[in-house]
């Protein structure tokens, strides 16, 4: 149990700490919207909390709002705002009706006028206007999330058959100025790349997008790979970005409640980018080496995995992550590893990651279940639960990438 409520400390402070109200407040700090009218566009899993906290500040002086985020994500009315519930991490008819919702908004406005764009991960499913027909970039985003393609060669493609990614969405909003503020849940912080970047210049290629198709074997259409040698704008002059919050914040809060807690924090790496089963495995080996250590350690890794998916099993990228790890930490002595989304939903479930420990293993087989056959079936999620290692946060109002953390106990 002590491991265990570890865990639940550490996640909660990181999550608390990762919450946009004060780094929106911040980035509004000293932003002028006199003299004109102001309307908002939240799009993302933080839109609300993001458009509550500009709306806390601000009031009135929003004329009027949208914000579009994931099913379950909205938390109450917001004076003025629209609130739109809407899929991830496929775009469904919901994301095309609040982003022509959002158009509509922003269509006519006058150099006097301004835009508060609040953007954070999850956008680029939330937030769409498709180029192509519906049913064909559903397909199109589904081989993607298959492929073991990663978020930044996923949003290459996407920005390219969207009316309103890849800068365009700033386009529509001219000649009223637009203040964006971006809630970072991707490594380095590309801000084309984030919720495939509405309103930031493009950066990458229209051979960098073939090139990905070709990578990972997509089923395109003539239509689609036309579209794919079209380049989004490569300057935009009416947008100011602010970028707020990141994984790395993530990890600090994590690393300061470990050494409260007694442990001694290493930060790994904030920028991890692997195959989860890979990941799982490399933070279980650091686990083996450290068995005979005689103080607390705790080894922080921050960033976001990616799984190939081959079986027709339920999961996410953390659960995937912590049963993996599982498989190599039997026999060792007071070890456990979790690993969360900071989102609060890993992959199409309700939890947020997994927690597993020592005895995660053995407990597992008691009931019939092999870690190995459960991972070829991309089955983690059930796994987990017959063991008591899903973790439930339920949606936090944050999104800055995922964290996983190694506990030795002395």
């Amino acid at each position: 149990m002590g491991l265990r409520s570890d865990a639940q400390k550490i996640i909660d402070a990181a999550i608390t700490a990762a919450m946009p109200n004060t780094a929106v407040k911040k980035a509004l700090d000293g932003e002028d919207f006199s003299g004109g009218r102001l309307f908002l566009v939240a799009i993302g899993k933080a839109a609300w909390s993001m458009a509550k906290a500009a709306s806390d500040i601000l009031g009135d002086s929003i004329q009027e709002g949208i914000v579009i985020t994931k099913y379950d994500h909205s938390k109450g009315d917001l004076p003025n705002i629209r609130i739109y519930e809407a899929g991830h991490p496929i775009p469904d008819d919901n994301s095309f009706a609040a982003t022509k919702e959002a158009i509509q908004l922003v269509t006519g406005l006058t150099s006097s006028d301004k835009v508060l764009l609040l953007i954070s991960g999850g956008g680029s499913a939330l937030f769409e206007m498709p180029l192509i027909p519906a049913a064909e970039l559903e397909d199109l985003t589904k081989q993607l999330l298959a492929s073991g393609a990663d978020i930044v060669e996923m949003n290459t493609i996407r920005k390219r058959l969207s009316g309103v990614k890849g800068g365009k969405f700033a386009k529509i909003c001219e000649p009223a100025q637009v203040l964006s503020i971006v809630l970072s849940d991707i490594i380095g912080d590309p801000l084309d790349m984030i919720a495939s970047g509405p309103a930031y210049p493009d950066s990458s290629t229209g051979e960098q997008a073939s090139e990905i198709v070709k990578k990972y074997g997509i089923k395109t259409t003539e239509e689609i790979d036309a579209l794919l040698k079209i380049q989004p704008p490569h300057e935009l002059h009416n947008v100011t970005t602010k970028i707020t919050g990141s994984v790395t914040q993530l990890c600090a809060a994590a690393e300061l409640t470990c050494r409260e807690l007694g442990y001694e924090p290493i930060i790994l790496t904030a920028s991890l980018s692997c195959e989860a089963r890979e990941a799982g495995s490399f933070i279980a080996s650091i686990g083996q080496y450290y068995n005979d250590t005689e103080k607390s350690l705790a080894f922080i890794m921050g960033g976001e995995t990616i799984v190939r998916l081959k079986g027709t099993g339920k999961g996410g990228r953390n659960q995937e992550l912590a049963l993996s790890a599982a498989d190599n930490l039997e026999g060792l002595k007071d070890i456990a590893i979790f690993s969360i989304g900071s989102d609060g939903t890993d992959g199409p479930t309700d939890a947020a990651g997994g927690y597993v420990d020592t005895n995660t293993k053995a407990e597992l087989l008691k009931k019939g279940i092999n870690i190995y056959d459960v991972l070829e079936n991309n089955d983690s999620y059930h796994a987990l639960q017959a063991c008591d290692g899903l973790i439930i946060t339920g949606a936090t109002g944050t999104n800055v990438n995922d964290l996983s953390v190694l506990l030795i106990k002395r």
